[in-house]
This record gives structure tokens, sequence and C-alpha cells, in this order.
């Protein structure tokens, strides 16, 4: 009996996990791999990523109010860059950058992980945003 519904859930899995699962080509050659969850079964709702490392104190303070709410994570390693890609292979659907505006306005810059655009968005509406993106 057990033994059929693991293969079962395996199978689900494995499903789940290819059709997520692409290999896209970008303009300048390279690859990225996505994970492209629906936003509402994905691990990491939204990963926090500061610009660079001297904007961390305001980055994890915007994470500790998130992770409240979502599944998020925190990223300041390597460059912003090679931080949206992993975000990518492990299918976080918004990745938000706090960066020097954030200080001078209030907003932080919401990276979409399918099509890759980005909005500029004020602090106070970052709950609402990704509690109406993230809900099936």
């Amino acid at each position: 009996c057990c033994k059929h519904q693991t293969i079962g859930a395996d199978r689900l899995m494995l499903a789940a996990l290819s059709e997520a699962y692409d290999e896209e080509t970008l303009e300048n050659g390279e690859v990225r791999n996505v994970m492209r969850f629906h936003p509402a079964i994905a691990a990491y709702k939204a990963a926090v990523l500061p610009l660079q490392k001297n904007l961390a104190p305001q980055a994890k303070e915007l994470w500790e109010k998130l992770k409240k709410y979502f599944s998020v994570i925190y990223d300041e390693a390597g460059s912003i860059g090679k931080r949206y890609r992993r975000q990518d292979e492990i299918g976080t659907p918004y990745c938000i950058t706090v960066d020097f505006d954030t200080l001078e306005n209030g907003t932080v810059t919401v990276r979409e992980r399918d099509s890759m655009e980005q909005i500029r968005l004020d602090l106070n509406g970052v709950i609402a945003f990704l509690t109406e993106k993230t809900a099936f």
C-alpha cells in the first residue's frame, strides 16, 4: 500500500519539476536556467537582495519584516546578476533589491523571474504586492 503511494508522489514531483524547468538563451548567448514554478507553490516567494553590502542593514530590515508573512530568502553573496541567476534556478518568482534609491525615496526594485522586468515599488507596498502576486 505505502510503496505505491510513494511512487505516485515521486512521479508527481518529477512531473512538477520537469514542467517548471526551462533553459533560456539570452541575447548575449548566455543560457539562463529557470524553474518556472507558479508563485503560489514556489519554495520562496521572494528574495531580498542588497545592491551592495553596505546596504545590508536596510535589506535585512525589509527581510525581517517580510518573513513574518512569506517564505523569503536573503542573499548578499556575489554580484547582483549572479544572485538573480541563483534565484531563477531555485524558482523564486520575485527579487526585491534594496539600492541607493531605497535610502533616498523609500522605494525598491522588484524583478519578476519569468520576464526579468523590473519595477520600482514603495517599501510600504511590498507586502500587498507579494500577497496579490503569490496567491492562487
